[in-house]
């Protein structure tokens, strides 16, 4: 069984050292046991994702020298969640929603 092991930074903004330390340890960690390393971009907050951080991001982490092996968005498999939450409520194991946003935020916030 080969290791898999992934990085999954969000494109809303430059990596930052937390993110740097959880690339080199996991690269590190794949590294030894001679598996796969993969970036696969949180891309799912459109509103703030660009393009611009997502080409940074991999700028940054191969001028770290942390290539990887395989890569993917998040966003790519938008289709296959919609795919899935179709079959759960088919299966009644998904229901909507009915709280309004201020219900929301006030849960939250409590």
């Amino acid at each position: 069984m080969t290791t898999l092991v992934r990085i999954a930074p969000s494109p809303t903004g430059y990596l930052h050292v937390g993110n740097v330390r959880t690339a080199l340890m996991n690269w590190l960690f794949t590294r030894q046991k001679g598996g796969k390393f993969m970036l696969r971009l949180d891309d799912t907050d459109m509103e703030r994702s660009t393009q611009a951080f997502a080409d940074a991001i991999e700028r940054d982490l191969k001028w770290l020298g942390l290539g990887w092996d395989m890569f993917a968005k998040q966003s790519d498999r938008f289709a296959r969640y919609a795919e899935v939450l179709e079959q759960f409520k088919a299966s009644g194991r998904a229901y909507p929603c009915f709280e309004n946003q201020g219900e929301l935020a006030l849960k939250r916030k409590s």
